[in-house]
């Protein structure tokens, strides 16, 4: 235990030059902080240390861990990574990245004033609203539009909107789990509406829609399985049809659509899944959808359809407290204009990504491979470095089923376990 009785005290650790150094760039109190934590720590493995350390190698260890925290502290947690995963939209991984115009309107609006909530022409309060609602009523063909801050947000909001103490039809095979745990039925109860289910989860019919319909059926809802497919022995309801019946008995549509296309390049090789434009040309009263998935823009939940809904959403009480602020109005309108200027393809990353063919992910490998080969082929823990063909996914729970053709590098390891080898390419900072 004589280790412990050389640790120096706070004082004498303040005194040290290079804390005073230290203090001069950081606030004291914080200093402070990580001071007593190093020696917490450094009293901790001393009681487990065999070797006897003197007064001056305990005072370099906590410094140097104090060093150590006040790096990791100052930098933050949120880190840019390199995405090996073979999965385009990765949520963990920020889903998708922005495009250049999104980039330059958030650091634009960021730096400066703007007019967020300024009709400049008339010189009186507007609304934020505007900036991105008629770009996207002009993409989609809808009568209004709104933006909130992330899709699950736009659910709550319609229903809590539109069927408040009023029941919701849904088909069982269609009580999706949105994602985090989040999933439809629980959104549906917090929203004040009442689920009613009809048909089985593998089968379902319009039949079993109007047999629900009742004088307090105030919504037939539609979620679009864009996370995960049911396939075999299954039935399941058109979205004309359940328009259809909608309109018959004078009672609104309302879809999620999840992961909204609003572009489809016809150089894609990926299975059929409906775009926004198509979905309210099928007569949909209300749609909603993500604006970081395949529209490849910023977190956000945009609601599309019939005017008179939309209106009353942006009066909903609930709208403040969802509502998305001058950085995501900025990247989404900077993401639409891309659309709107034709060119998704070109200047749209995830799109872009998605659009690169089988030759040109084999050159992009080849290069990456001639890159890691040079550097790493001697390091002591690589036994093997090859380029193999490989499969990857859409990812954002979007094209569940269908696998992108693909190349990766694989990297065979020696003298250190799987998961360590992982762990230190995770933590690297550079190679």
């Amino acid at each position: 235990m004589a280790n412990l009785k050389n640790i120096p005290p706070i004082d004498e650790i303040l005194a040290q030059r290079p804390v005073l150094e230290m203090i001069e760039k950081h606030n004291r109190d914080f200093v402070v902080r990580i001071i007593r934590k190093a020696v917490e720590d450094t009293r901790q493995e001393l009681r487990s240390s065999q070797n006897d350390l003197e007064r001056e190698q305990i005072m370099g260890l906590v410094i140097e861990k104090m060093r150590q925290t006040a790096a990791a502290q100052s930098q933050g947690s949120l880190k840019r990574v390199i995405n090996g995963t073979g999965v385009v939209l990765h949520t963990n991984l920020g889903r998708a990245p922005l495009g250049e115009r999104a980039l330059h309107y958030m650091s634009e609006m960021a730096r400066n004033y703007n007019n967020l909530e300024m009709n400049l022409e008339k010189g009186q309060r507007g609304s934020r609203y505007d900036h991105v609602e008629d770009l996207l009523r002009e993409l989609t063909g809808a009568e209004a539009a709104l933006v909130v801050n992330n899709n699950a947000a736009a659910v709550l909001l319609g229903l809590s909107t539109l069927a408040d103490q009023r029941e919701v039809i849904v088909s069982r095979g269609q009580l999706v789990e949105i994602g985090g745990a989040f999933r439809i039925p629980e959104v549906m109860k917090l929203s004040g509406a009442r689920l009613v289910e009809v048909g089985t989860t593998n089968k379902t019919y319009i039949s079993d829609f109007a047999a629900a319909i009742n004088e307090n059926t105030a919504l037939l809802f539609a979620a679009h399985t864009s996370n995960y497919k049911i396939i075999g022995f299954t039935a399941e309801v058109e979205l004309a049809e359940l328009v259809r019946l909608g309109q018959e008995k004078g009672i609104a549509v309302m879809q999620d659509l999840g992961s909204g296309i609003l572009y489809r390049s016809p150089s894609w090789k990926l299975g059929e899944e409906p775009t926004v434009q198509e979905c309210l040309a099928a007569g949909t009263d209300i749609i909603t959808f993500s604006g970081d998935k395949l529209l490849g823009g910023p977190q956000a939940g945009i609601i599309i359809g019939k005017k008179v809904y939309i209106e009353a959403m942006k009066k909903n009480q609930l709208t403040r407290a969802l509502r998305v602020d001058k950085l995501t109005i900025a990247a989404l309108e900077g993401t639409l204009l891309e659309y709107l200027n034709g060119k998704p393809d070109q200047n749209i990353p995830v799109i872009r990504m998605l659009e690169y063919s089988l030759e040109d992910l084999e050159e992009r490998a080849e290069k990456l491979y001639m890159t890691l080969e040079t550097r790493i082929r001697t390091h002591k823990y690589i036994e093997k470095l090859s380029l193999i063909r490989l499969d990857d996914m859409v990812g954002g729970g979007a094209y569940p089923t269908y696998l992108v053709p693909g190349y990766g590098l694989e990297i065979r390891f020696k003298g250190i376990s799987l998961e360590n080898a992982a762990q230190r390419l995770r933590l690297m900072n550079r190679l």
